[in-house]
């Protein structure tokens, strides 16, 4: 093998990297080369050399916002001055202006045309008073049937002595026992808190016994009746003994 030959290959046969239909044959043929010629060998050394050197030179690493210097770049060139991007910037350009100009304008627009329509309806009013506005035979006052409170239509008076006399002293004061009863569509008890006053357990067990058999109107919402209604009771305990 000639020494032209030998030291175009030099670098393959450094890396390892020698192509060929036989490169086994072929690093047999060059090692054998340099093992005979001293020039080969020191052209050899001098690419080792030259490796050794480029893996110590630093690797440059890019910029963290590369990408977006780039995306940058591309955004400011100038697109190129045809028909219809000319058309599209116009355009883009009056939506803006309709969505951020006109569209407000529109809704005092409206409130100005309603008020308008409000007033010519009540100097109409003023100006023919033969002519009123009557309301249907079938509506519904709003003031007493968009929400009403339940409340109590009768209390039962069962049972008859229904405070067990160990509590006389707390039911004596004004409003000595508070009690949030809890309705239900059909105006029955469905729950009921004691707010304050005794909590013993006999009490309980007789105000059981009284809110079942008691009457109560439900809640009301827009003339339906609806559950969850609350009813504050006041009771009090007067006894008279002969």
């Amino acid at each position: 093998m000639k020494c032209t030959t030998v030291r175009s290959k030099l670098a393959g046969y450094l890396d390892d990297a020698i192509t060929g239909s036989a490169p086994t044959e072929h690093r047999v043929q060059m090692r054998e080369h340099l093992e005979a010629c001293g020039h080969c060998r020191e052209e050899l050394e001098r690419y080792r050399k030259l490796a050794v050197l480029l893996s110590r030179v630093p690797r440059n690493v890019p910029p963290a916002d590369l990408a977006m210097r780039i995306r940058v770049a591309a955004a400011q060139t100038v697109p190129p001055q045809d028909f219809s991007s000319r058309w599209r910037k116009v355009r883009d350009r009056a939506e803006i202006l309709l969505d951020n100009v006109f569209r407000p304008l529109s809704v005092p627009a409206t409130g100005g045309l309603f008020s308008a329509v409000l007033i010519f309806v009540l100097v109409l009013q003023l100006m023919a008073p033969g002519i009123t506005v009557q309301a249907v035979a079938n509506d519904v006052p709003l003031n007493t049937n968009i929400l009403r409170p339940a409340e109590l239509v009768t209390l039962s008076d069962y049972p008859s002595s229904w405070a067990p006399e160990q509590h006389d002293v707390e039911l004596s004061l004004p409003h000595g026992l508070l009690v949030d009863v809890t309705v239900d569509q059909y105006g029955k008890m469905v729950g009921y808190e004691i707010i304050s006053g005794p909590n013993s357990r006999d009490l309980r067990h007789q105000l059981d016994q009284m809110l079942i058999f008691s009457r109560f109107q439900p809640m009301m919402s827009f003339g339906r009746k609806i559950a969850g209604g609350h009813v504050i009771l006041s009771f009090s305990a007067v006894r008279v003994r002969g």
